[in-house]
C-alpha cells in the first residue's frame, strides 16, 4: 500500500517525473524494484544502455584499443597541402588521416574518454551545486527559499550555453575551466527540481505522521523527505550527461576548451575540420556522429528511466 501524490502544478520540469514514495512493507526499495522492472521490459532503455555501455567501454580501455597514442602524428608524410587519406586509402588507417597527419580513429577513441570525463565531472559538479541550494531552499522556506529561488531563476534566464561560454571565458581556455563552466550551467536545474520534489514531498502523509510522533524539521528532511525526493533530480543527472557532451564540444568548437590543435577531443576536431571540409569531409563527419550517438544514448535512457519513475505510468 503506497500514497499516490499528485503531480506537480504549473507544467515544471517536476511534471513527468516519479516522485518515490514509502512504502508500508517495502519502504522505498519496493518503488526501486518496480523501477528496474519496467526499465528491463523497455526496449528503449535497452538500446540507450547499450550506447551508453559502448561509450564509457571504448573511453575506459582507449589506451588497449587506441592503435596509436593520443597525441601522435604517425602519418604527418602522407599529408599534403591538397590531399588529406580518407577512410580505405591506406590500410594502416583504417578511418583516414586528420590535416596534421593524426589517425582519426584513434582520435575518436581517445575523445571518447575526454567527453566522458567532462560530462560526468561537469554533471557532479551541476548535481552537488544545486542539491545543496535545493535542500537549503526546500528544508527552511520562507525567505531563505525565496532568496535562493530568485538567484536562480535570475541564472536560468540566461541559456545554459550562453553562459558555459561567459563563465568558461573568464575563467581560461583550460578543460577544467569548460568542466566548471559546463556544471555551473546546470546547477540551477537540479536546485530548482529538488525544491520543488521536497515541496511536494511535504505534504505527504508519512511527513505528517513523522510531525506528529515529534521528530524534528532536519531529521524528516535527511531520513524521510530527501530519500524520496531524489528520484527526479537522479533522472534529470542522467539527461544532463547528453547536454554535457554536447555542451563540452560546442566550447571546444568555440576554441574555449585549451590543448594544443593535436589533442584528441571530438568538439576540437569538428573545430579544425571546418577548412577541410571540401577536401576531407569525414573530419567533420566522424567525430559529429559521435557525439549525437553518445547524446542519443543518454536521452533514450534518461527518458526511459523518467517513463519507469513516472506515477501515472507505473499505474497502468
Amino acid at each position: 500500500m503506497s500514497v499516490s501524490l499528485p503531480p506537480a502544478q504549473g507544467g515544471e520540469i517536476i511534471d513527468t517525473v516519479a516522485v518515490a514514495q514509502t512504502e508500508l512493507k517495502g519502504g522505498t526499495g519496493g518503488f526501486w524494484r518496480d523501477v528496474f522492472r519496467r526499465l528491463r521490459r523497455n526496449p528503449t532503455a535497452w538500446v540507450g544502455a547499450v550506447i551508453v555501455v559502448l561509450f564509457v567501454l571504448v573511453a575506459a580501455l582507449a589506451p588497449l584499443l587506441a592503435p596509436y597514442p593520443e597525441t601522435a602524428l604517425p602519418g604527418a608524410k602522407f599529408i599534403t597541402p591538397t590531399h588529406i587519406p580518407g577512410p580505405g586509402d591506406n590500410p594502416a588507417f583504417p578511418l583516414g588521416l586528420d590535416r596534421f597527419g593524426g589517425d582519426v580513429l584513434s582520435k575518436l577513441i581517445w575523445g571518447a574518454r575526454a567527453s566522458l570525463l567532462v560530462g560526468v565531472i561537469s554533471t557532479a559538479i551541476g548535481l552537488v551545486g544545486g542539491m545543496i541550494l535545493g535542500l537549503v531552499a526546500g528544508t527552511f522556506g520562507g525567505w531563505v527559499d525565496a532568496l535562493i529561488m530568485r538567484i536562480v531563476d535570475i541564472i536560468l534566464s540566461v541559456p545554459n550555453l550562453l553562459l558555459a561560454v561567459s563563465i568558461a571565458a573568464i575563467l581560461g581556455q583550460t578543460p577544467s575551466a569548460v568542466m566548471i563552466a559546463i556544471g555551473a550551467s546546470q546547477v540551477p536545474i537540479f536546485a530548482r527540481l529538488l525544491r520543488a520534489s521536497m515541496l511536494q514531498q511535504r505534504s505527504s502523509d508519512y511527513v505528517l505522521s513523522a510531525q506528529t510522533l515529534g521528530l524534528g524539521r532536519g531529521r524528516i528532511t535527511m531520513s524521510h523527505v530527501l530519500p524520496n525526493a531524489i528520484g527526479p533530480v537522479i533522472v534529470q543527472g542522467t539527461l544532463t550527461l547528453a547536454t554535457a557532451v554536447i555542451d563540452a564540444a560546442a566550447l571546444s568548437f568555440l576554441g574555449l576548451g585549451g590543448g594544443r590543435p593535436e589533442t584528441a577531443e571530438w568538439g576540437r576536431m569538428l573545430t579544425y575540420a571546418q577548412s577541410e571540409l571540401a577536401i576531407a569531409p569525414w573530419l567533420a563527419f566522424l567525430p559529429g556522429i559521435c557525439i549525437a550517438v553518445t547524446a542519443l544514448g543518454f536521452t533514450l535512457f534518461g527518458e526511459a528511466l523518467r517513463e519507469s519513475m513516472d506515477p501515472r505510468t507505473r499505474a497502468r
